[in-house]
């Protein structure tokens, strides 16, 4: 079909100055729409895994990359245990933590997820010391009965830092006064500012220690978290230590954790695939008019040329040929397009927000104050594959209709 004829014909008829101009726009703009659609597929899912890559860094910033944890939420034997799992290739951090659910008392109350932590080994699992902005990290000392806060909570509770707030323990105690619950004052040392939601409104840190003797946990903890040297292939890694441990503690990645937030995320940049794919497609249907007018405009042309022996499949070859030049044109320049867009969407916002005088993130409104990018090669070689598909798809009826003309009825009139 594609013979050297089929490509040249082809090729003359789109470099040819046709007399139908009004057939001449609306190549232009079959092209233009396709370079349209793939530059808004590659910069649109751009966008969005750059967004989906600075969440999932800021919740792993909080959560490490695994936990192990007793099946009763109590590790007796931590500190061999640490020493266990730090002798994995794999594990390039390690510390042990103790969580649980509670009352915190300020100005007002508020419900709030208590995490005891190593201050002196939370850095290998957590960026949570640089989220600290007000106050000092280094505080949490053992004794010393001080508290961080995350932004949301502190503003909840009311208090600021050097202010007192008081922790209820889940468990009650007897007196001779009755039944109490145990409960402790602490000194806000500090707030953070994670720019996750979910623990800048309900997470309170506190020294491991002081979480022991709050909880009464004597001196176990709630289990370890873990930093591995590759995030994603944090499953892998976490099956090898399952099995290391003989299955004695329950080993979760941070997937299992936040499976159904990740998985959100996947399926809306497929339905935002789809919905963008149809941009592509509209601009292939338009191939499709464009060649259907070629066709009929060509009528003569195509007779003489079947007259003079060229068979059905290579007549389809000239048209297909042309429809197929006219996407891949705008394939290339919507790659071309959307790859520039996408390495420099961050610097074209900026600017936009300087010439309209707006901020379209701002940072008191949102999380991510800024527009990230990531422009990944599989995406742009997916786009493109689609694009050149659909546009070869939108040629074959046209060139079809082109190969089933006859020569008598075609120069009747001629």
């Amino acid at each position: 079909m594609y013979q050297p004829l089929s490509v040249f014909v082809g090729l003359r008829y789109l470099r040819a100055k046709r007399r139908n101009h009004f057939i001449s726009f609306i190549s232009l703009i079959s092209m233009g729409g396709i370079a349209l659609g793939v530059m808004t597929l590659i910069t649109v899912l751009s966008v969005m895994n750059g967004f989906e890559r600075e969440l999932r860094e800021r919740i792993l910033g909080m959560i490490s990359h695994a936990t192990i944890e007793g099946f009763e939420r109590r590790l007796p034997d931590w500190e061999r245990l640490l020493g266990e799992v730090r002798a994995h290739p794999s594990v390039i951090g390690a510390a042990p933590y103790v969580e649980q659910e509670t009352l915190i008392k300020g100005r007002s109350t508020a419900g709030a997820q208590v995490r005891g932590i190593d201050p002196s080994l939370e850095s290998e699992v957590s960026e949570i010391e640089s989220m600290v902005r007000q106050g000092d990290f280094g505080l949490l000392e053992p004794g010393q009965w001080r508290v961080i806060l995350g932004g949301g909570l502190a503003a909840r509770l009311g208090v600021r830092r050097g202010d007192s707030v008081t922790i209820f323990a889940p468990e009650i105690r007897a007196t001779p006064a009755g039944v109490v619950p145990q409960v402790r004052r602490f000194e806000v040392a500090g707030i953070f500012e994670a720019g996750v939601h979910q623990y800048d409104t309900a997470l309170a840190v506190i020294h491991y220690q002081d979480a022991q003797r709050l909880f009464r946990l004597d001196q176990q903890v709630g289990g370890i978290r873990l930093k591995f040297d590759d995030m994603m292939r944090a499953r892998s890694i976490a099956w090898e230590l399952n099995d290391r441990l003989g299955g004695l503690h329950r080993v979760r990645d941070w997937t299992q954790q936040h499976a159904n937030f990740f998985r959100a995320v996947r399926t809306e940049k497929t339905v935002m695939f789809i919905i963008l794919s149809l941009i592509v497609a509209v601009a292939a249907f338009n191939i499709i008019s464009t060649l259907v007018m070629v066709v009929t405009d060509k009528q003569a042309d195509i007779a003489i040329l079947k007259t003079m022996g060229l068979g059905p499949k290579r007549i389809m070859g000239i048209f297909m040929v042309q429809g197929s030049l006219i996407g891949v044109i705008g394939t290339l320049i919507g790659i071309a397009a959307g790859v520039t867009l996408a390495l420099n969407v961050e610097s074209v916002v900026a600017a936009l927000e300087r010439l309209f005088s707006t901020d379209f993130l701002s940072a008191e409104v949102y999380y991510i104050s800024d527009l990230p990018s990531e422009l990944r090669a599989s995406d742009v070689l997916r786009f493109g594959t689609l694009a050149l598909v659909l546009s070869l798809l939108s040629t074959i009826y046209p060139a079809w209709r082109a190969a089933r003309t006859e020569p008598v009825e075609a120069l009747r009139h001629e």
